[in-house]
């Protein structure tokens, strides 16, 4: 998983270069002395009713998040609508523009606005010439992984005149920053293996390190394989497999356990949780990385984890709990993202086995989640999870050509584009409507999911 480095972060650089060192260019500044030590999160609880996700303390090192960016209501797009006079102007000295120059080939629609939406968020969160995004001063790698995925998926849109192979790279180097080879950082407890993961928080010696999450490192598996896809460069499916070992040497067998199986929250000494957020995402980059490689060992695996999620964390109402503790105590809280990754994991099990069960529990799944996550219910959670959902549930659609899941993502971001968007093609959630990198990186996102062929999602 590791290369020498060859470049200059900021220059055109080969797909090689990812993981190719733990820090990043010199003259970047080391993260706060206070955030020496990684404390374990509770993210889901914080995204319902609306309450957005920096309304509670951070449970993270001191000083690792940066505030949002707090919306005033004149900043909204929707309120600077001219009047008819002025959209008299506009149109004149729109026309008069043209006339003076030949117009170069424009977008429309949602390739247009998933462009917005990109440039706006590496201008407002991008830090220039580190390939890390703002935090404090680094972003977590949750937010990181996502906006890894929006420019996965930008590169993904057909007809795109602007070229995203440069801006993948970028991406790329700035991920290798949070890599840790040798566990290095705060304590990191019995799920500790010896296998190299990327880190919470941006690793030493720039950051503090710590507390490797799975899903996360789920998050950013999924996207290397996409950009294996893109690129063919033999060194992302490799760190793509160091992950999917990680993640497999993370399954619980501990005989004490109720239900023993699944995938932990993070590598914490104090966590005990097994989640569908952490298995049935494993499931599928399983399943992609049987796709790429034909290795069976990863559709075994896929099976196995896709199997355990539906005995220990399915419902009787059809959809999935977020997590079980060692007694067998089951959080029952539903969340959009959860039922998403399963409709996703028996999709891909569909695809890879010709099993026919896996495909109608997927579109079972999908059939209880569209009934439950109403358009109300998916305005409370913040933007990335129902971007899982949409994700999986539009591949879904792909396969058996039912198409609600198209309908529903189309019009949660057109709601946004036209009352959650600032003039600057920020996106705010939460009340007061803030703007953030895990908010505007979903809606990204989204919009480029929209643009581009299905096939291309995982």
């Amino acid at each position: 998983m590791m290369l020498p480095i060859l470049h200059r972060l900021e220059r055109r650089m080969p797909c090689g270069l990812l993981l190719a060192c733990l820090g990043v260019a010199a003259g970047l500044q080391a993260a706060p002395a206070a955030a020496a030590a990684a404390t374990p999160r509770t993210r889901h609880v914080h995204a319902r009713a609306g309450v957005h996700l920096r309304s509670a303390a951070s449970p993270y090192p001191a000083g690792a998040e940066r505030p949002s960016i707090v919306a005033r209501p004149s900043e909204l797009a929707s309120s600077q609508r001219p009047s008819s006079l002025g959209r008299a102007q506009a149109r004149a000295a729109s026309h008069a523009s043209h006339k003076r120059r030949k117009p170069k080939p424009a977008l429309h629609g949602d390739p247009a606005r998933a462009l917005a939406a990109f440039e706006a968020m590496q201008k407002a969160y991008y830090i220039k010439g580190s390939g890390l995004y703002e935090g404090e001063p680094f972003s977590y790698l949750w937010p990181f992984s996502q906006a890894l995925a929006a420019t996965v998926s930008m590169a993904n849109i057909l007809h795109m005149p602007v070229s995203f192979a440069h801006e993948i790279q970028v991406r790329l180097f700035g991920l290798n920053s949070y890599l840790d080879t040798n566990n290095s950082g705060a304590p990191e407890g019995t799920f500790t293996s010896t296998l190299a993961a990327f880190d919470g928080t941006v690793a030493p010696p720039a950051g503090p390190g710590g507390t490797k999450y799975y899903d996360d490192n789920d998050w950013i598996g999924i996207e290397l394989v996409r950009a294996y896809k893109l690129t063919h460069e033999s060194s992302l499916l490799g760190s793509a497999e160091g992950i999917m070992a990680f993640e497999m040497a993370g399954w619980q067998t501990n005989p004490e356990f109720a239900c023993a199986g699944g995938i932990p929250f993070s590598n914490a000494i104090e966590n005990t949780e097994r989640n569908t957020v952490t298995t049935a995402p494993a499931s599928e980059l399983a399943l992609q990385l049987y796709g790429v490689t034909g290795n069976a060992q990863y559709l075994q695996f896929a099976e196995t984890a896709y199997e355990w999620v539906r005995r220990c964390l399915l419902e009787p109402n059809g959809l999935f709990a977020d997590h079980i503790n060692p007694k067998g105590i089951v959080e029952p809280m539903l969340w959009s993202y959860n039922q998403g990754s399963m409709i996703g994991a028996g999709t891909l099990l569909y695809q890879a086995t010709g099993n026919g069960a896996y495909l109608y529990q997927a579109r079972q799944v999908a059939k209880a989640a569209l009934a439950y996550f109403t358009p109300e219910r998916l305005d409370s959670e913040t933007p990335f999870f129902p971007e899982v959902y949409f994700r999986n549930l539009l591949y879904l659609d792909s396969v058996t050509h039912d198409p609600p899941g198209p309908k529903l993502a189309q019009g949660y971001v057109d709601y946004a584009w036209q009352h959650q968007r600032l003039t600057s093609n920020l996106f705010v959630y939460g009340s007061p409507p803030g703007s953030e990198l895990l908010v505007q990186a979903p809606i990204v996102e989204i919009y480029a999911l929209l643009s581009s062929p299905p096939s291309t999602y995982f």
